[in-house]
């Protein structure tokens, strides 16, 4: 056992919901890992579950995204050891200064990745992984829209496409983030105005693929930047639920394909687990995709990130640390 502290939640709340309980970890059971935190990730989900827009049973801990080193290991664990450096991003009880895992959802840190930066990118870098990786076999000279270029997921996986050779259209709200967007062709116009936008950038060719985390708001863009049999991979929701949908409007679009996939069922085994944290550690290791640490908050003053956070007040990645 070991004495520290985690962040709970008890009723759902502004930021002030966030309190400290003094905890004593309890060794770990079979197949776990208890885990002493070096850093951990900051997530808008998280503000999703302490105001009640996700719905958890209460009292929680807050986080699915740390870093750290194995401290003790339960009964029936292979692969992991004390001492070595993992991270993990599923489950709860992030916000703490210890955490227990199982030991199937931990991968292990290389040498060149600190902890800081796993806890900044695993959750964002395992949704690029997928999207670019195990979804369709993009080939070098497709093309593909990505809305929400500038933002988490969006920055990560506009220079993976680019370093498969695709052709990247990057779409953002303002001038201003579309400015910082790495990508072939950056586009900032208004959603109504973007298939014409888009057929301008590529003289001529519509997308071959479009990865969508806005949704309802751009839902029906985005079907008009598909090429006949395009795909659309709708993976998010920030602007509302895609409302019903006709398969005949997919039909009309030109017998485009569409998925709604979500990150769960691409790291479900280990071996999944392992291979797009594998594939993500390369990459940031060759430079391809370079998570920003814009801030860090002790993670005892959680409540100020959540303000900062859901003020807009942030940039890049944010960062608690025990």
């Amino acid at each position: 056992m070991v004495d520290g502290y985690r962040l709970v939640i008890r009723e759902h709340g502004g930021p002030e919901a966030i309190t400290r309980e003094d905890t004593r970890f309890a060794d770990p059971g079979r197949s776990e890992l208890l885990i002493e935190t070096e850093a951990v990730g900051l997530n808008f989900i998280d503000v999703y579950y302490r105001t009640g827009l996700y719905q958890a049973p209460l009292p929680m801990t807050l986080g699915s995204e740390s870093a750290g080193r194995v401290i003790a290991i339960g009964q029936g664990v292979d692969g992991f050891k004390p001492g070595d450096r993992v991270g993990c991003a599923q489950g709860e009880g992030a916000y703490a200064t210890h955490r227990t895992i199982k030991a199937g959802q931990a991968v292990r840190l290389p040498d060149a990745i600190s902890s800081e930066v796993a806890a900044a990118s695993m959750l964002k870098g395992f949704t690029a992984c997928y999207l670019a990786e195990d979804i369709i076999p993009l080939k070098a000279g497709d093309v593909a829209l990505v809305h929400s270029a500038a933002g988490g997921v969006g920055s990560l996986l506009v220079p993976w496409l680019r370093d498969k050779g695709v052709i990247v259209v990057g779409h953002a709200g303002t001038p201003e983030k579309a400015a910082g967007i790495d990508a072939d062709h950056a586009l900032s116009c208004s959603f109504e105005e973007l298939p014409t936008a888009l057929l301008q950038a590529t003289g001529g060719r519509k997308a071959d693929v479009v990865f969508d985390g806005v949704g309802k708001a751009s839902w029906s863009a985005s079907l008009a930047c598909l090429r006949k049999r395009g795909l659309m991979v709708s993976y998010g929701n920030a602007s509302g639920a895609v409302p019903p949908v006709a398969l005949t409007d997919l039909m009309r679009a030109g017998s485009v394909m569409v998925i709604r996939p979500t990150l769960a069922d691409y790291i479900a085994t280990p071996d999944d687990l392992a291979h797009t944290a594998q594939r993500l550690f390369d990459r940031i290791e060759r430079g391809v995709v370079k998570p920003v640490i814009g801030q860090r908050f002790a993670l005892s003053d959680a409540a100020d990130a959540h303000r900062a956070l859901e003020a807009r007040e942030t940039t890049g990645s944010t960062v608690l640390i025990p």
